[in-house]
């Protein structure tokens, strides 16, 4: 059971390394948003992908290992989380502690990449806004005034129409 304890803690920090690299990502991913550079943001996608890749293999055997510990307890492996496993090992107290460590530190790694990824996604809306209101400024600034009554007979045009445009009984 112990060196099942000591995969899964393995496993969690691991996964928080990853989740750490993916942190730094999305704080370099922030930097190049505000600047505007797409270059920038196209490789720090491609990055993102690698790690996220990586983030997945680890989560398959963390998720072995937590199926394992199950199996020893004789738990349902679908339904339990490493924060009941934590519960579980008070008994232990040297495996409860360096669980609950690995297990809190993810947690906080995870809750902050969370923050920068809100954060990230209202500053993307916050510039394709922009760019949508500058396109639209650039398409108006294009197309012709839509009044047509600014030719030469311009003012005898407008008096026909108010008389016939208009009847003021009504």
């Amino acid at each position: 059971m112990a060196s099942l304890i000591d995969s899964l803690i393995d496993d969690l920090d691991k996964e928080n390394i990853e989740y750490e690299k993916l942190l730094e990502l999305s704080k370099d991913k922030t930097s190049a948003i505000v600047k505007g550079d797409v270059e920038h943001l196209q490789e720090v996608f491609v990055k993102e992908q690698k790690l996220i890749d990586s983030i997945n293999d680890v989560e398959k055997k963390r998720i072995a290992d937590v199926a394992d510990i199950c199996n020893v307890l004789h738990l349902p492996a679908e339904e339990i989380k490493v924060e009941q496993i934590v519960g579980i090992l008070e008994k232990r107290p040297k495996e409860h502690d360096a669980l609950q460590e690995a297990y809190l530190k993810l947690k906080r790694t995870i809750e902050q990449l969370s923050k920068i990824n809100d954060n990230n996604k209202m500053l993307l809306k916050e510039s394709m806004d922009m760019i949508e209101f500058e396109l639209n400024l650039a398409k108006n600034a294009v197309m012709a005034p839509q009044t047509g009554t600014y030719g030469k007979g311009a003012y005898e045009d407008q008096s026909m129409a108010g008389a016939r445009g208009f009847d003021a009984k009504q």
